[in-house]
């Protein structure tokens, strides 16, 4: 055994597009509280097809890091997603 152990944290959503992003959501939260979080592997699936993994981030791999945006994202890949500007 490798020592590590994995959190299953199963919370539903209508849809897939609003269960990644409650999931993306989620991953940031919690990837700024611990460093053990791993937001590229995070997944969601249809409460029936729970083999059926869809991914949540795109993950491709970059210089000095790794994607943060949506897996479905258009833009080019970023390390960083960046903030809104908000009044």
């Amino acid at each position: 055994m490798s020592g590590r152990w994995v959190i299953h944290l199963p919370v539903t959503a209508p849809d897939l597009l609003r269960a990644r992003i409650f999931a993306r959501t989620a991953a940031r939260v919690l990837a700024r509280l611990s460093a053990r979080v791993e937001p590229g592997g995070v997944t969601v699936s249809a409460e029936d097809q729970q083999d059926v993994h869809h991914r949540v981030f795109c993950d491709r791999p970059l210089p000095g890091g790794r994607c943060a945006r949506p897996v479905d994202h258009t833009a080019p890949c970023t390390r960083r997603v960046p903030r809104l500007n908000r009044p």
